[in-house]
């Protein structure tokens, strides 16, 4: 009912502009969580900081490796599948991914508010799941620059 009123509403965009949006989504959502991360480690009096940043530097390049560079590949080529030459501007995420997202939120809330675990070592996890998003959003920007070489050296 809802994606029936979008069509009719004619929200439909380009796919390299849904591959732009995916992009800058997971960019900005990486930057969200490290900015957190950094406000909960670079507090006065903690030290030494390196037992905090380091580990979660190293999450963040094990997720980027292990984690969302799969999810946004799989992300970027659906995109690209889609059969609607110009698809609805949500489709930048599938349906189910929504929920997904919901979910972390609900979780990411409890975690901030209700947990007893120290922020310092909660900004490890942050700094290494927005880490991990950041990077893997480049995966998005790299698609769109090989397509855009692609056009200018074939000349279409």
């Amino acid at each position: 009912m809802i994606m029936e009123r979008i069509k009719q509403k004619n929200l439909g965009i380009d796919k390299d502009w849904l591959q732009l949006i995916s992009g800058l989504m997971w960019t900005g959502v990486g930057l969200y969580l490290i900015s957190l991360a950094v406000g909960w480690i670079f507090t006065p009096g903690l030290s030494p900081l390196w037992i905090y940043w380091a580990p979660g530097c190293l999450l963040a390049l094990a997720i980027y490796q292990f984690g969302f560079t799969g999810l946004a590949k799989k992300n970027s080529l659906r995109i690209e599948n889609l059969p609607d030459e110009k698809p609805s501007i949500f489709a930048f995420q599938e349906v189910k991914s929504y929920l997904i997202i919901v979910f972390m939120i609900g979780l990411g809330i409890s975690l901030r508010r209700f947990t007893p675990i120290p922020k310092p070592l909660l900004g490890i996890l942050y700094l290494g799941i927005g880490g991990g998003i950041g990077l893997s959003s480049s995966i998005y920007y790299i698609y769109l620059w090989e397509k855009y070489r692609e056009k200018t050296t074939t000349g279409n």
